[in-house]
């Protein structure tokens, strides 16, 4: 059952509850979502607290602002996609077997998809954020490095969801890109700690 809010309206009291509830969704996939999305709104912080001493503070923080609102629609977006693949799940539970191993492989590979999305994120994030930490009043640096670590565990446990979901799909090309994902992000948030 889905509250009666969208998960970003909640107050971080209430979606810490939501979250810690004895049920399916959300879970997972909508914490790193709001992991990046905090990483994003902390890079967009130092942009605009560097506004005076660096140029291009303004276009940075742009783009810190759009991967914040992508990261953001993603918290509430896992939930349901998470909640659809359970879903079929149960309603295909008297198909055939082939049947019913398409109809779930179908939903988890859908479900699959926001994870995926949220690692890609959270990769860019990353790399923003090693940008940032070149750039940014030095005083910000550990903040930039803060937000690049928390893009770079959202990007690897996002990685781990993609995983999960498409165990039936081995070789899937979107597990490899996943991983990609998680090291390019390691590889950004450890440029960002200088």
């Amino acid at each position: 059952m889905a509250p009666p809010r969208p998960y970003l309206h909640l107050t971080l009291e209430q979606w810490l509850e939501e979250l810690s509830r004895p049920r399916p969704a959300p879970a997972g996939g909508s914490a790193l979502a709001y992991a990046a999305a905090t990483a994003a709104a902390l890079l967009l912080k130092v942009t605009r607290l560097s506004g005076d001493s660096w140029a291009d503070a303004a276009g940075v923080a742009a783009q810190a602002s759009a991967l914040l609102a992508r990261a953001a629609s993603l918290v509430q977006a896992d939930a349901d996609a998470y909640e659809r693949a359970l879903a079929a799940r149960d309603a295909s539970a008297g198909l055939p077997p082939e049947r019913r191993d398409w109809e779930i492989g179908r939903a988890y590979a859908a479900a699959a998809e926001p994870p995926l999305e949220i690692a890609r994120l959270a990769a860019d994030i990353a790399t923003l954020a090693a940008e940032v930490a070149r750039h940014a009043d030095d005083r910000l640096r550990a903040d930039t490095a803060a937000a690049a670590a928390l893009a770079a565990a959202a990007a690897r446990g996002a990685g781990t969801i993609v995983a999960a979901n498409l165990t039936a799909a081995a070789g899937d090309p979107r597990i490899a890109e996943s991983e990609r994902l998680a090291e390019a992000a390691a590889e950004a948030a450890e440029r960002a700690r200088g």
